[in-house]
């Protein structure tokens, strides 16, 4: 969950001086570091601080323990589950067959409860009636693993550690993936934690910059974990290793999948696929993208030259691979091939923002055979509009229109419905069709802005977050 990267520019003001010493003075200065008043200006942040601003955690020496609390909440009986990063299945579609409401009172759908939160994108887990988001402390500095309950909302137990860190669109990014067994956490600062799941008793923790070498992206680290079958599935894109597996009872390093390009850690996160029959992980680096095999080994890759990815990647019918990103990168398609040498990975199509679906950076979902997406604000005519595209004849099947633009947010499937959250907290809920457009109701549901973090849903209680606040709404029929 993001984010925005584009290139540098630092502006050096010229100066003309006449004297010597002035002379002598002047180039003192270019031989020395730019002074802090210098300060690189990326174009996007909208006022965060640049990366010269930021506290370097790879110099630190981060206590990831840290520190438990307990509070008066306790956990609910309500069912359904979210546990993870675009859901149980990984494709951001409830299949769990709950009725929702196809329209809404004048008053909107009923808040049921709401939190406040540190300023960033982190988004809720759901599992077992309790609800699961790592944020930031601002007051304390600290990175905090939160339960609550889905009930009430009451607050069940903090797991927190010290981090300094600076404002960058927020500093919260990423999803738990949470099991009955642990939670496993990827901090802004490319910190790593396992604790329990039930009391939040700390397991283990990882440094991955200290530890593996892994370079922050700018936009603090946007990988959600992925945990399966017991083991937490990371992609430091260090020195040695792009991807690894770390047993989550022990914290021990299974194995290491080598990063001989040199790839770097992007937005995106690894997700399991599976194509030709053999499932794999999919990860989307600053470089390229690839595929690991279930025991660490590379199956195949493919250069990319986008710089800046949030998105992950997603299977589509024949054995393809869909990956997209923001800032000019548009998207790309990729065919896996088995051959005798095992698979080779070949480019279809690469497409610019303006001439297919691109989106910078939310997922686009899947579903009978179409592709859903938001465009990117570098998408033409169709810029922020929701579209449909066929990915069979490459056609534009539908797109929400100039009237209905939705910024970066967030967007998942249910009953037969799309749940489209814009920037400034307004969710749109449509049919899914494949003959157009079809809005069933609105209503703003959140009154902050950058209302980025994907949306959650557990039974009939909807989960959404802007940049400081978190609420729960209903939206089951007949609720």
């Amino acid at each position: 969950m993001n984010k925005k990267l584009t290139s540098l520019a630092v502006a050096v003001p010229v100066v003309v001086l006449c004297s010597v010493a002035a002379l002598l003075m002047l180039s003192k200065w270019f031989a020395a570091d730019a002074p802090s008043a210098l300060v690189r200006s990326v174009p996007g942040m909208d006022g965060g601080p640049p990366q010269s601003e930021r506290d370097a955690s790879g110099d630190l020496d981060v206590e990831l323990a840290g520190t438990l609390e307990t509070f008066s909440g306790t956990p609910s009986d309500l069912p359904g589950s979210w546990p993870r990063f675009r859901g149980a299945d990984f494709d951001n579609i409830c299949k769990a067959g709950v009725k929702l409401a196809n329209s809404w009172p004048e008053a909107g759908p009923e808040i049921l409860w709401s939190v406040e939160l540190g300023e960033g994108h982190a988004a809720p887990a759901v599992l077992d009636g309790c609800v699961y988001l790592f944020d930031y402390d601002e007051a304390k500095r600290a990175d905090a693993l939160r339960s609550f309950s889905l009930k009430d909302g009451q607050e069940i137990w903090r797991r927190s550690y010290g981090l300094p860190a600076k404002r960058n669109h927020g500093l919260s990014r990423t999803i738990p993936a949470v099991t009955e067994d642990c939670i496993v956490t990827v901090g802004p600062r490319c910190h790593v934690s396992c604790v329990e799941t039930k009391t939040g008793k700390f397991r283990w923790g990882i440094d991955l910059q200290q530890e593996y070498g892994a370079s922050e992206p700018l936009w603090f680290t946007g990988q959600c974990p992925l945990i399966d079958n017991g083991l937490a599935i990371l992609a430091p894109a260090g020195p040695d290793a792009l991807l690894m597996a770390v047993d989550c009872k022990t914290g021990a390093v299974v194995w290491q999948t080598p990063n001989p390009k040199g790839w770097k850690m992007s937005h995106s996160s690894i997700m399991p696929l599976t194509l030709l029959g053999e499932e794999m992980y999919v990860y989307a680096a600053v470089g390229g993208m690839a595929g690991i095999s279930k025991g660490g080994k590379l199956l195949w890759d493919i250069p990319w030259s986008a710089s800046v990815i949030a998105p992950s990647p997603l299977t589509v019918p024949g054995n393809k691979i869909f990956i997209t990103a923001g800032y000019g990168s548009g998207s790309l398609m990729v065919q896996i091939d088995k051959t005798a040498d095992g698979y080779a990975a070949k480019e279809i199509t690469k497409n610019g923002p303006k001439d297919w679906l691109a989106c910078e950076q939310q997922t686009p979902i899947l579903f009978d055979g179409l592709l859903y997406g938001i465009m990117p604000k570098d998408g033409g005519a169709l810029k922020q509009q929701f579209v449909c595209y066929d990915p069979g004849s490459s056609e534009l099947v539908w797109s929400s229109g100039k009237t209905a633009r939705f910024g970066l947010g967030p967007f998942f499937l249910a009953d037969g419905k799309f749940f489209i959250l814009d920037d400034d907290g307004t969710l749109t809920m449509l049919n899914q069709s494949k003959s157009g457009y079809e809005p069933l109701a609105q209503y703003k549901v959140l009154d902050g802005h950058d209302a980025w973090g994907p949306i959650a849903l557990a039974g009939t209680r909807m989960l959404l977050r802007d940049s400081t606040r978190m609420v729960c709404i209903e939206v089951g029929e007949g609720k």
